[in-house]
């Protein structure tokens, strides 16, 4: 109402929001663009800097680190011997065992490792060949910890203890060093440098146990992993001998499928004794007589140096096969069951065994893998070729596939004979009554059985389906007739393939190998507590016996006829009684 009155109160009418004018505006001239103002403080205007004329000379390269391994470096080795020497008898060796190194007044070749090795001979190398070691020219041996800077310290005398100078108990600072022993009475610590001076008397059973036991639970271990016994370990074990008289060598992998060979070189390039081992658990004494400061010391390696080039493993036609042989095998394979699955870090002891009982039922034996490191099971298959022996033919599928070869051979002397029911003693009479036949004369000292048709078809099929056995010999010991069994039941699983995989060491090894360890001490000499109170309950169990007549324990006669008994007469009262 308000606008309405001021529009009519305009002159003459008109309505100023009616609409645009019809003609717009002239523009306004274009203004012209403004220049940055200028800053209140000028920007300064430094010179570039100047480059020195004489640069730095660079620092010099590492020639051992020059050359990385998966570089394609590739000298070819045409005979073995030494490939490198620096002129002061450090050398290179290439040989049966790989790769070596050889410093002057070691006691023997140095390897990156010695237990892990192949036995082919190297065709080729894949870095140059250079000492992983520290160079001579070092002013000291490296022992793990930096020099002394300031001169005061350097002046300062740091007392060394060993075995045979232990601190004093109750000494503050300073970690526990174990004494030499253990020892018979009347007897003391002698230095030794040989190795049968260090080891002593061979320990007893009741030392051994003694050694072991606290260290089955113990956490304090050497781990030893898929490179095997390596160089770097031997200081290592030294340092646990330096605190504890038994060290602790846990093995995993694939070391681990030829126990032996781990422990022989364990043996043999520490010096020390394996006292007792459980699965892939080993204890290894120092010796009676061993003392820290007067240890062999090695030097330590700085770097791991390159494999070298090995013969391929899998060949087209191996093992005297044509090519064509070899392809039909490889398919037959890939329908073949698994006898086993391998775990990873697993305890593979049993692998061997179980590989050669597989053979005895089938030509071809296949392993699954999966999961594991490709130069895991390569490995594993280059260790079962020599240890079984066989023939590899694929790795496929993460599978290793192996054939017996033509060189087989059972480790039985003879196959399962055939079933002859006559050999045997046995005779079929359906009729069952219980006639023996007129040849049961003739065999003077042969136990003759009858039996049905049925019972001798089923005895048949076991014995061709191989669930069953005869046994040629019939007077067999225990001890004999539980090998045989032990045999064949391997030899039926491996034909079923119904082999527990294997697993990786769980936690409870620990408690498992203390078990173990007690139950194979406690029968040698040394009964335990419960052992014992058995043993006096027999004994009390035998004299109580004893005293007693022997007439109470006459076979009393119970043919009884039916309803002959009391509880007959009573139970045929109550049944004439009427109901009510």
């Amino acid at each position: 109402m308000v606008i309405v009155a001021l529009s009519s109160s305009l002159p003459g009418g008109r309505n100023l929001f009616s609409s645009l004018p019809s003609t717009p505006p002239p523009p306004y001239p274009a203004a012209a663009v403004s220049a940055t103002p200028p800053p209140p403080i000028p920007i300064p205007k430094y010179p570039p800097p100047r480059k020195s004329q004489t640069p730095p000379p660079p620092a010099p390269p590492n020639p051992g680190l020059k050359y990385h391994r998966h570089t394609k470096y590739h000298k070819p080795v045409t005979r073995g011997g030494v490939i490198a020497s620096d002129g002061a008898d450090r050398s290179v060796i290439i040989g049966e065992s790989g790769v070596s190194y050889l410093l002057p007044g070691a006691p023997f070749e140095f390897q990156f490792s010695y237990s892990e090795t192949p036995k082919a001979k190297p065709l080729a190398i894949r870095e140059p060949a250079f000492l992983p070691f520290a160079p001579p020219t070092m002013p000291r041996p490296w022992t793990g910890k930096a020099p002394l800077k300031s001169k005061t310290k350097k002046k300062k005398k740091i007392p060394l203890f060993d075995s045979f100078n232990p601190p004093p108990p109750g000494t503050k600072g300073v970690k526990r060093v174990e004494m030499p022993g253990p020892f018979p009475i009347r007897q003391f610590p002698k230095e030794g440098k040989t190795r049968e001076e260090i080891l002593g008397e061979p320990l007893k059973k009741w030392e051994i146990q003694m050694l072991v036991k606290p260290m089955a639970s113990h956490n304090r271990q050497v781990n030893l992993g898929r490179d095997g016994l390596t160089h770097n370990m031997l200081e290592l074990i030294h340092s646990h001998w330096k605190r504890r008289r038994v060290c602790k060598i846990r093995c995993l992998g694939v070391p681990t499928v030829d126990m032996n060979n781990v422990c022989h070189h364990i043996e043999e390039k520490t010096g020390g004794k394996i006292i007792h081992q459980v699965g892939g658990i080993v204890y290894l004494f120092r010796g009676r007589n061993y003392n820290y400061s007067t240890r062999p010391q090695y030097p330590v390696m700085l770097w791991k140096p390159a494999a070298p080039v090995y013969p391929k493993l899998i060949q087209d036609a191996p093992g005297g096969l044509t090519k064509a042989e070899a392809d039909e095998l490889r398919m037959k394979g890939k329908t073949l069951l698994p006898i086993c699955k391998l775990a990873k870090n697993g305890v593979y002891t049993s692998l061997v065994k179980d590989v050669r009982d597989a053979f005895e039922g089938s030509i071809l034996v296949k392993i699954n893998c999966k999961g594991l490191d490709p130069s895991d099971y390569k490995k594993l298959g280059a260790k079962l070729k020599d240890l079984v022996p066989c023939v590899l033919l694929s790795f496929d599928d993460e599978q290793i596939l192996m054939w017996r070869g033509k060189d087989w051979k059972s480790r039985y002397p003879l196959p399962p004979p055939a079933f002859t029911p006559s050999k045997a003693g046995i005779t079929g009479n359906s009729e069952n009554s219980g006639e023996t036949d007129d040849n049961q004369s003739k065999h003077d000292g042969d136990n003759v059985v009858n039996t049905s048709q049925k019972m001798l078809s089923l005895w048949n099929r076991a014995i061709e389906s191989s669930k069953a056995l005869l046994l040629d010999e019939f007077n067999l010991g225990p001890d004999a007739l539980l090998e045989k069994v032990e045999e064949f039941e391997a030899v039926s699983q491996a034909l079923e393939h119904s082999h527990p995989a294997f697993t990786m060491p769980s936690e409870n090894d620990a408690e498992g190998s203390t078990a173990n360890f007690e139950d194979s001490y406690s029968g040698d000499g040394l009964p335990t507590e419960e052992e014992e109170e058995e043993d006096e309950d027999e004994e009390d169990y035998v004299d109580h016996h004893d005293d007693e007549d022997d007439d109470l324990y006459d076979a009393v006669d119970t043919s009884a006829q039916p309803g002959s008994l009391p509880i007959d007469m009573i139970v045929k009262k109550l049944k004439q009684r009427p109901l009510e």
